[in-house]
């Protein structure tokens, strides 16, 4: 009987141990809320426009989502859609209080072309989710070719990387274009002037990072302060262009172009400028 019941514990045990763990990342298309494409960790979350949302806007910027750390929470916010479509600008432990318009967003890249960023003339169209796990997922967004100058056509493929516990997630964008032996391409932030925007450059030109007030209070009022960064490790230099803080790195068709962004909110860990500044610099 004592040996029955130490097999039983014993096989019970190996059931708990052998449980997958809960996912602390995700990533998925959202066709029920107009192609969006949501990725999110225990710390940070956002949305890519899809095609539904062309015109309004057509835009490869990073819409960056507040949230308190823990729980994922995506997709309830987008469960409550069809009942209220503007459930996720109120704050449910977090929200969509950022505005991108056509801009980079928070963390977006885009040829450089004599001295104009060339949007994509589409939002991304197709993707693929390379790998999940439970503290890691990897997904390709991509977007068809556009002309970014007069006679350069460039495609993109935007692979990005989230991963648990960090306020950064890494991209690897990928331009394949014709009519050109280089172009430059410009990583960064948008930047909002009526927010009290604070900007961080850094001594080693190869990040940026901006605290300001929610750009967007349309719906709802936010307190909060909102820190974006984009760490770019080998960058040619950096710019302000067009109400942007930009990296910039040239790069060969094909050639793919490495590098971080993040986010983070007030009302999270992160409560000041000054901490989300080192946080930026030990990246």
């Amino acid at each position: 009987m004592k040996r029955y019941i130490f097999l039983l514990l014993a096989a019970t045990l190996l059931v708990v141990s052998c449980k997958t763990p809960e996912p602390k990342v995700m990533a998925r298309a959202v066709p029920e809320r107009a192609d969006d494409f949501v990725f999110e960790n225990n710390l940070i979350a956002g949305r890519f426009y899809g095609e539904a949302l062309e015109g309004n806007p057509t835009s490869p910027g990073i819409d960056i989502w507040v949230k308190l750390p823990g729980a994922l929470v995506a997709n309830e916010w987008y469960s409550h859609i069809a009942d209220d479509p503007g459930y996720y600008h109120h704050d449910h432990g977090g929200k969509d209080c950022y505005k991108v318009g056509v801009s980079l967003g928070g963390g977006a890249s885009v040829p450089l072309a004599d001295s104009t960023l060339a949007f994509p003339a589409t939002n991304y169209r197709s993707w693929e989710i390379l790998s999940e796990a439970p503290d890691k997922v990897e997904f390709v967004l991509h977007y068809p070719a556009w002309e970014a100058a007069e006679g350069v056509s460039v495609a993109l493929d935007k692979k990005v990387t989230v991963v648990a516990d960090s306020y950064f997630a890494d991209v690897e964008d990928t331009y394949s274009f014709t009519g050109a032996d280089s172009l430059v391409i410009a990583a960064g932030i948008k930047l909002h002037g009526a927010q009290e925007t604070v900007v961080e450059g850094f001594s080693g030109a190869d990040r940026y990072a901006i605290w300001e007030h929610a750009s967007d209070q349309s719906v709802e009022p936010e307190d909060g302060m909102i820190g974006v960064a984009v760490v770019m490790p080998g960058a040619d230099g950096v710019m302000l262009l067009d109400d942007h803080a930009l990296l910039v790195k040239k790069v060969a068709s094909a050639e793919p172009l490495s590098y971080s962004f993040a986010s983070c909110w007030s009302k999270g860990d992160i409560k000041d400028a000054t901490s989300w500044f080192a946080l930026v610099e030990a990246r």
